[in-house]
């Protein structure tokens, strides 16, 4: 069995924040337990966890992650081991993670550029903001900003995608609403969300 084919059983979120809090350096959790952190319940299932990571910090987690069994993820789909102490090319910002060789998959690695003392979105770089308010760090674990994950979600919009969306979108500050507005422009041009951001 190839590993891209081995079943995932995501590691729970409280379990994530025990480990990486051990970190010397930012983290947070992304995608759908990020929107749920924000929502502050659960209201679908999720095939994985993410942990984002800034680029620059990704040997420091590798370290972190020393007895754990990494491979980096080729933008066209292919995985392979990833050693400790390895510098990843550029095209890599994806690692899946286990405990062992051979186990179901536990985590995702999601590794974040950055220029400086700004976050910068690796898929349109003139989108960027400083580092200090990227991640949200309110009563549970560290999480990404909610309109930088719709950002994230919004190029591939899947049914889950729009769920999130739908959920979120709600509770986004008028600031927020017109940072992702301007993003989702800047990036896609157009976008079906962009009539469902209006000022509050």
């Amino acid at each position: 069995m190839s590993p891209v084919d081995h079943p995932w059983e995501p590691i729970p979120v409280s379990e994530v924040a025990r480990f990486f809090a051990g970190l010397d350096a930012p983290w947070w959790i992304g995608g759908g337990h990020a929107v749920e952190l924000a929502v502050g319940r659960a209201f679908r299932e999720h095939g994985d966890v993410d942990v984002g990571v800034l680029r620059r910090d990704h040997l420091t987690v590798r370290r972190l992650l020393s007895g754990w069994d990494c491979w980096a993820a080729d933008p066209a789909g292919s995985l392979r081991p990833w050693p400790v102490d390895e510098t990843l090319p550029a095209r890599v910002h994806d690692i899946w993670v286990r405990e062992a060789t051979g186990g179901p998959w536990r985590l995702q690695l999601m590794l974040d550029e950055s220029d400086g003392d700004d976050w910068v979105y690796r898929r349109a770089p003139g989108i960027r903001r400083p580092l200090d308010t990227v991640v949200v760090r309110d009563a549970g674990p560290p999480r990404l900003a909610s309109e930088i994950q719709l950002l994230y979600k919004a190029k591939h919009r899947r049914p889950k995608d729009d769920a999130d969306f739908a959920h979120l979108a709600p509770l986004l500050t008028g600031e927020q609403r017109s940072w992702l507005a301007a993003a989702l422009t800047e990036e896609l041009g157009d976008h079906p969300w962009l009539e469902k951001l209006p000022p509050r």
